[in-house]
């Protein structure tokens, strides 16, 4: 019999519930034209797994995940964005992933802009693009400007407005965390994604087997709310585009234009029929906009 042996204070439930979630991610990111071997670092006391896929001529991106998509469920945006761009994936430290399974506690902000600090002269000598999406774009304003921040395109981003907690992602968010499964992780992606994205066609939905792994086998923290005036990086003068799905639930474009305005002095990019798995939904619209940011 298999014991499952917690494992206090990481995202994963269990060793076979970590083995499970890293394996399904290397089997996405594995292959590949061009594909460097994945390497590991250290970032900020925090091992951290980078990939790189070799692209164009354009200004690399550094693609930060959300809270729910992994790098490795954004193969699909990254293997489009390579016709342009060199494209650096690196997980989230504390969520679902490749990298550091230890959770962020205390100041989750500034845990993120320490990380990438860090991270950031590790895996790039030239300026880049920082692609931060939901969790990834709270990293990305919390971090200190520096000259290897050549912009950034935050999609869905957490950190400018506190999250809407609607019922019907809130049910979706429940019935799954209980009772994780291919019904309820098909619920919550209908909660989570515009009506263009949600509906796949005929057969089983691509990310159905990553939810379930993860409801599972993880503990999937909340997103931070709005951050507070210190906690944000002094970027004016750097070019930061701002985008969201029509759709988007959790971070509306209603909820975003004032605070895009307001802290960052830019509007917000309206991405028709998407919702909040933006760069999963609509990878060509993502792509669009890394070329308005360099």
């Amino acid at each position: 019999m298999l014991i499952q042996v917690p494992v206090y204070g990481h995202v994963y439930r269990s060793r076979p519930g970590e083995t499970a979630v890293r394996s399904w991610c290397e089997r996405e990111l594995a292959g590949g034209p061009g594909t460097r071997s994945p390497y590991d670092l250290t970032a900020d006391g925090r091992p951290t797994r980078v990939h790189v896929l070799e692209g164009g001529p354009g200004t690399p991106v550094l693609v930060l995940s959300g809270a729910v998509l992994s790098s490795a469920a954004l193969t699909g945006l990254a293997r489009l964005v390579r016709a342009d761009r060199t494209v650096i994936l690196a997980d989230m430290p504390g969520q679902p992933g490749l990298s550091c399974s230890r959770r962020v506690s205390g100041r989750r902000p500034a845990a993120y802009g320490a990380w990438l600090d860090a991270l950031l002269p590790q895996v790039t000598d030239r300026p880049v693009v920082l692609l931060g999406h939901s969790l990834g774009a709270v990293a990305a304003l919390s971090s200190l400007p520096s000259p290897l921040v050549k912009g950034m395109l935050l999609v869905g981003p957490a950190g400018l407005a506190d999250p809407v907690l609607g019922l019907e992602r809130l049910l979706a968010t429940c019935t799954w965390r209980f009772s994780p499964g291919e019904r309820t992780s098909l619920r919550l992606l209908d909660a989570l994604c515009g009506p263009r994205g949600a509906g796949p066609g005929p057969g089983p939905h691509p990310l159905e087997e990553w939810m379930t792994l993860v409801g599972r086998h993880c503990r999937v923290g909340s997103l931070p709310g709005m951050l507070r005036g210190e906690e944000f990086g002094d970027w004016r003068g750097t070019p930061v585009t701002v985008a969201t799905g029509s759709h988007d639930r959790v971070f509306s474009p209603a909820l975003l234009h004032g605070a895009a305005r307001r802290l960052l002095d830019t509007g917000v990019h309206v991405v028709e029929g998407a919702g909040h798995l933006v760069p999963y939904e609509a990878p060509h619209r993502v792509r669009e906009l890394l070329r308005l940011v360099s």
